[in-house]
């Protein structure tokens, strides 16, 4: 049975209420003036007076440390951008992808010089020994020197198509640098809002925990006067219990998230960022559709097929007769005979290679076009895709904008029953503590709502600035 809290002695009662009731009422003013898009929670202002209105009240009496907590109150864009640049500078995987970028643009610069001239010189050096009838009539040595020259006059556009295959495949790799720059920038985006979302998860549960730990010492005092009311002090305890429990849950993946950002920049990690404004407004759609177009993986897809048909047709040009320019002239000298000799040849021309009979070249053909063909299907997959996803994640992120302006709404309610239970039970007697942590609980609840549901629409916009011209543009 739960007895009134007006039965008690008045000078118990108001030592216990003393410890929660001062800091419930000075949190139990509802804002009137809404704000949208609505802010973040941020943390409660404590009360003058009392142990349970000192900011670390709850935690200090749990031993935990809450340094990780804090917020850097500078400019969201600039943070980010610093990360950034930082994952940027250190990503290996990155170098990587960039050294794949040089080799291709030092393979297109191998096959432009295949429509050069080439010149090669061969020597020799030989020892001989001549005999005739058996008897020895010269020994000595015989040296040589050629050198040969030539270079393509015509080849049905092979070397031209080659060249451009081989520039496609250089925009190729740059488009995947660029691509991976993008991935990598938008992982570290991610992971800086998660920790954001849990840094401002975990300033709510503190408040939570504290109020909980207050109201567990009010009840300690009561009831010691009123052995009846020991069911409340349990379930306070449990509430308390239950709120330590999901600040460290909370605090796990707040070092889990860390963990993930120091191998993206390094250590030590900076101050957790503050809301940023920029990815709480949902950019114009039909603007996004045509960024869609500007996008690294669509823009890898379209040199992708380029170079493909470029393959395709230097594949056909090179069943094709060929005309080549040679030249040549050597030199040969032989010694130790009673003469020496000097014998030199000089000769240049043309050559024409005809192909006559190929088996297999209309395959081989045949399959580079059908290569070709399969890359632009794949292309224009792509693009149908990302304009879907777009569609889904522009109704997303719509959505959870609209739920973050609810959910507003619902804390102001939220706090005005919470305030009004805690009167009724403190003065009227008219609520049980049941009733008091019940609405404390939801209204806590729906604070850390209020911060998934904000930073949810905030990982929706940088999804979606992603498939555009990059999460970065817009940040700078």
């Amino acid at each position: 049975m739960l007895y009134p809290i007006r039965h008690l002695p008045a000078h118990l009662l108001a030592l216990g209420l003393a410890l929660f009731g001062s800091l419930a009422l000075a949190q139990a003013r509802p804002s009137k003036k809404p704000a949208p898009p609505p802010a973040a929670p941020v943390a409660e202002a404590p009360t003058q007076g009392g142990r349970c209105n000192e900011d670390d009240a709850g935690l200090s009496r749990l031993g935990r440390d809450m340094t990780s907590l804090e917020t850097d109150n500078g400019d969201p864009r600039a943070a980010l951008q610093i990360l950034i640049d930082k994952t940027l500078s250190r990503s290996k995987a990155l170098g990587a992808v960039r050294l794949l970028s040089e080799a291709a643009r030092f393979d297109l610069e191998e096959t432009r010089a295949l429509a050069m001239p080439t010149a090669t010189l061969s020597l020799s050096a030989n020892g001989i020994r001549q005999s005739v009838g058996g008897t020895t009539v010269g020994s000595g040595g015989q040296f040589g020197a050629t050198i040969s020259a030539g270079m393509p006059l015509w080849d049905a556009g092979r070397i031209a198509k080659l060249t451009e295959w081989r520039k496609e495949l250089a925009e190729v790799a740059q488009q995947g640098q660029r691509s991976a720059e993008e991935q990598l920038s938008l992982n570290v985006v991610s992971l800086a809002l998660d920790r954001s979302r849990y840094v401002l998860q975990g300033q709510v549960y503190t408040q939570y925990v504290r109020k909980m730990a207050c109201l567990v010492d009010a009840l300690e005092i009561i009831t010691k006067a009123d052995r009846g009311r020991a069911s409340e002090l349990v379930q306070a305890q449990k509430s308390l219990q239950q709120a330590d429990l999901s600040l460290e849950q909370t605090m796990s993946a707040l070092r889990q998230t860390e963990v993930r950002m120091k191998r993206l920049v390094g250590e030590p990690l900076p101050p957790s960022i503050g809301m940023t404004s920029q990815l709480s407004v949902m950019p114009d759609l039909e603007q996004m559709q045509s960024d869609i177009l500007l996008g690294a993986d669509v823009a890898q897809a379209e040199a992708q097929a380029r170079s493909q048909r470029s393959f395709a047709e230097s594949v056909i040009a090179g069943q094709k007769p060929t005309v080549n320019l040679t030249s040549s002239a050597s030199a040969l000298l032989r010694s130790g005979g009673p003469n020496d000799q000097r014998q030199t040849d000089i000769g240049a021309g043309i050559s024409v290679t005809i192909p006559i009979l190929q088996p297999g070249a209309q395959a081989q053909a045949s399959a580079a076009v059908q290569r070709y063909r399969a890359t632009v299907l794949q292309r224009d997959e792509a693009i149908e895709a990302k304009r879907y996803r777009l569609l889904e994640m522009n109704e997303v992120g719509v959505s959870t904008l609209d739920r973050a302006r609810r959910i507003v709404e619902i804390l102001r309610n939220s706090d005005r029953v919470r305030a009004s239970t805690l009167q009724q039970w403190q003065q009227l007697g008219r609520r049980s503590l049941f009733d008091v942590m019940a609405a404390e609980g939801d209204y806590y609840s729906m604070r850390v709502a209020h911060v998934n549901a904000m930073f949810d629409a905030q990982q929706v916009v940088a999804l979606i600035w992603s498939m555009g011209r990059g999460v970065s543009t817009p940040l700078r």
